[in-house]
């Protein structure tokens, strides 16, 4: 594991393609309490300049595109995230040990430098979704081997169920290591269509290091009051 920016606790997801819809959720939140998750929707629609949007405001960023494709290709879309001065980048563990190696290679080990993670089975996923693709032996087994891989390759930590961050963080210890959980959901909160979850305080005791939270910020009459919310119950 190379030297990495510093993650935030929260990681706010957006959940728009509308630049209007962005930017007002962007203006009600602190930078000092959360960076931005950016994901596949936003990414599609407004390319960097959502990335850049999020920056301007101080914003940590964590560019998630789970990039899964031949070593070359996520080699070189590493290498043009980098650019984009995000925070963290994820891949898919599930391309193997040689795509994982070339996402590494692609960031250099520096102070400031993105940390690169891999993600082990979707929080959307369960046994038995997990059957029905040829992996047999459920997801807390997969999770554990592909958490393996990824850091027998180097890289800095999973994004993982919140459910599985206790023994990741056994794979990944220590303050560098980086475990980043989504389906994560205050009490009272709807589960939407995640699967595994846990409340924001049971995560990070279980040993996460920043929560991936969405609809229940940015779903809330008042996104920043939401956020300092769950700030204060950690």
């Amino acid at each position: 594991m190379g030297a990495h920016c510093p993650q935030p606790r929260i990681y706010v997801a957006l959940d728009s393609a509308r630049q209007v819809r962005i930017q007002a959720l962007l203006d009600q939140l602190d930078p000092s309490l959360c960076g931005i998750k950016i994901g596949k929707e936003a990414f599609t629609a407004l390319g960097p300049a959502v990335v850049e949007m999020a920056r301007q405001r101080g914003f940590p960023v964590f560019l998630d595109l789970k990039f899964h494709d031949i070593p070359n290709t996520v080699h070189q879309a590493c290498r043009a995230a980098v650019d984009l001065d995000v925070s963290l980048i994820n891949v898919h563990a599930s391309g193997g040990r040689r795509m994982l190696a070339a996402a590494r290679e692609a960031i250099a080990p520096a102070p400031g430098a993105p940390a690169l993670i891999a993600v082990t089975v979707l929080t959307s996923m369960e046994d038995a979704d997990l059957a029905e693709v040829g992996v047999t032996d459920g997801a807390a087994q997969q999770v554990a081997r592909l958490a393996g891989l990824v850091a027998g390759e180097g890289l800095d930590g999973v994004v993982c169920s919140a459910l599985e961050a206790t023994e990741m963080r056994q794979v990944f210890p220590g303050r560098r290591g980086v475990i980043v959980t989504p389906g994560v959901r205050p009490a009272g909160s709807a589960p939407d269509d995640q699967r595994r979850v846990l409340t924001p305080a049971a995560a990070i005791q279980a040993g996460a290091s920043s929560l991936v939270i969405g609809r229940p910020i940015t779903g809330a009459q008042s996104p920043g009051d939401a956020l300092r919310e769950i700030v204060a119950s950690l």
